[in-house]
């Protein structure tokens, strides 16, 4: 397994990820609309919005999981947050990144994963994603420009929870 490397702004994003409040563990109805929508439109079993602090991804919002968290160490958003583009692959066996990684050899048995960034001021603070137990041929362009679409959606509401908080 290869653990994604720290991006540069580690330090800076970790702040802000802390500042935010937003790893809480209070339900979003919005975002947990949003993660069955996903799951849903793309016939998959699992969707999540990951948030990525020092040690764990934790998820935001999720559905097909009986975990809140991962360990950062075998997490596949982390990938993202070292580049932050999305993140595509088909069949996570045959990808030297994942092939021996504990999500893929055991539950919940990763096969293809799409993960896109979610920013909050210019800092990618983790993905929203889609997971399958089945490998994929392909990830068409149209796909791609949902999940970036819906992650969009998951930055406004993001800094809405945050103006929120700050007025309360």
């Amino acid at each position: 397994m290869i653990s994604a490397p720290y991006p540069q702004d580690e330090g800076e994003r970790l702040q802000l990820l802390e500042r935010s409040g937003l790893l809480g563990d209070e339900h979003d109805t919005f975002l947990d609309a949003l993660a069955i929508t996903m799951a849903r439109t793309f016939r998959v079993p699992t969707a999540l919005v990951s948030l990525i602090d020092a040690d764990r991804q934790f998820f935001k919002a999720f559905v097909g999981l009986a975990v809140r968290e991962t360990p950062r160490a075998c997490s596949f958003c982390a990938h993202v947050l070292w580049w932050p583009q999305p993140l595509i692959v088909l069949d996570a066996t045959q990808d030297p990144r994942f092939n021996d990684n504990p999500l893929v050899l055991g539950s919940p048995q990763i096969r293809f994963y799409a993960g896109v960034p979610v920013f909050l001021r210019g800092i990618c603070l983790g993905t929203l994603c889609i997971i399958d137990t089945r490998p994929r041929r392909q990830f068409h362009e149209h796909e791609l420009r949902c999940l970036k679409g819906a992650a969009t959606a998951v930055e406004e509401r993001l800094m809405q929870m945050i103006r929120l908080q700050a007025t309360a």
